[in-house]
This record gives structure tokens, sequence and C-alpha cells, in this order.
């Protein structure tokens, strides 16, 4: 099966009309606001299911303990990367005989930490009543304050691995000043992945309204970051196997320390 997959990703990744069609038809979702059609375990989560499917698939592989998200909305990612750091507590006690790890209320327990500058009452409400609220943390103001940031480390404290996620204002500013919150957090063999990356690839009128465009994006902040930490490696094998998504080239892996 690995061979058959490198021999298809090998043929699609030269298909120069597939990819073309792909952007073409991402930007007329974008337009349609197709991202909105999904939920995650009863949250909308706004995200493409390529990449929810590349979260999963690394999450499995680096087994993290802690993840740090930086933009919430309405709270379904962090559903998803809670019941994912619960089936990973289930399997490795499973793995290992060592059914402590499934204490539902472990207050050293892996946890998700999330991020946003306003957490509206109705959101937090929704994430409140979740079944899987006890592994996640919630803290409330700019993801790049001082404070801010110095709860989320107190938050993640000695747990390992880690795994970071960006997505909340896309500002080329906004995200280099995130980058150098958290990067240094993520270890080795992880990923920080930037949501987002896609902006540069979409007209600029698709932006008018908002402070981000082509040229001043998510993008922009990590081909910066790329060219001045040598410790992470934008994961370009997921770009071409995903084809869709919102984050190309924002796969960043983490190298060496």
């Amino acid at each position: 099966m690995a061979r058959e997959r490198v021999d298809l990703l090998r043929d699609q990744v030269a298909d120069n009309r597939f990819r073309r069609v792909s952007l073409d038809w991402f930007e007329a979702s974008c337009r349609l606001h197709y991202s909105y059609q999904f939920d995650w375990l009863g949250r909308p989560i706004i995200q493409y299911p390529q990449d929810v499917v590349a979260l999963q698939e690394i999450m499995w592989a680096v087994r993290p303990r802690a993840v740090i998200e930086c933009g919430i909305a309405h709270g379904g990612s962090l559903i998803l990367t809670a019941s994912m750091l619960a089936l990973i507590d289930y399997c490795e006690a499973v793995e290992t005989g060592d059914t402590s790890r499934l204490a539902l209320l472990d207050p050293h327990g892996s946890r998700v930490v999330g991020v946003d500058i306003d957490i509206r009452l109705h959101n937090r409400d929704g994430i409140d009543r979740h079944p899987l609220r006890h592994k996640i943390r919630l803290v409330e103001g700019s993801s790049v304050e001082p404070s801010v940031v110095d709860t989320v480390r107190a938050e993640v404290g000695d747990l390992s691995p880690v795994l970071v996620l960006l997505d909340s204002n896309h500002s080329a500013d906004h995200v280099r000043r995130e980058l150098a919150a958290y990067a240094d957090l993520v270890t080795v063999g992880s990923y920080c992945i930037v949501y987002d990356t896609v902006i540069d690839h979409l007209p600029s009128e698709m932006h008018e309204d908002r402070p981000w465009g082509p040229g001043d994006s998510p993008a922009t902040a990590v081909e910066e970051f790329l060219r001045e930490n040598p410790d992470f490696q934008a994961d370009t094998c997921i770009d071409d196997r995903l084809a869709l998504s919102v984050a190309p080239r924002g796969y960043l892996r983490r190298i060496a320390c």
C-alpha cells in the first residue's frame, strides 16, 4: 500500500491540470463559504475536510500531550483536538494496560489550550456544555499579549510533546508575533500549523474587508520564519497529498532544537 501511494502521489503532483482545477475549485468554494458547512461532534469547525484529516494524521503520529490553539471561533477545532487527545489516551491505555490513563478529570492529563481575543458567550456556553470540556482550557485575550502568552505556557507546563495551531488574526505582523511567542514550545518531530496561508493564492478582492491579503498574510510570516529558523521546515508532502488546503506551506515540522 505504501509503495502504491508513492506512485499515485507522484502522478498527482505531476498533473498540472489537476492542480489548476483544485485551486479554481478552492477559490469558488471560498466565495460560497463552503467550510462553514461542517461540525465536529456537535460544534461548527469551519475547516476543510482535507485539513481535518491531515490534523488527525499528525496527532496520531506525534501523540501530543498538549495542543495550543490560537483562534477559537465556535469551538469545533478545540473539540476535534480534544477528541483526538481522548482517543490517544484510550489507545495508549489499551496498548499498555494502564487504565489510570483513562481518568477523565485528571488535572495533569493531556489538554488543549484555546486562546481567543473574544470568546463569545454562546460559543463559551457550547464548549462548556460539551462532554470533552475537561480536556480544554480557555484563555481569553490577544494571543500575543505577554500576560496571555505566560498563561498559555503555564497551562502547558511540562507536558510533551506539544503541537501548536495558529488560526486567529491572519495579518503577517500578528502571525509573526504568534510564531515568536509559541514556536519554541513545539517539540522536535511535532508541528506548528499556520492556517490560511492560502490567502496568498487567492484574488486580493476576496479580502478587501479584512486587514490582510496577498503579501500581508500568514504566508508572508511563514516564509520569513522559515528563512530565520532552520529548526523548522515546511512539510510539503502534506501539501502534495491534500491538493485542497487552507494551509499550503503552513504545516511546519520541527526537525531540530
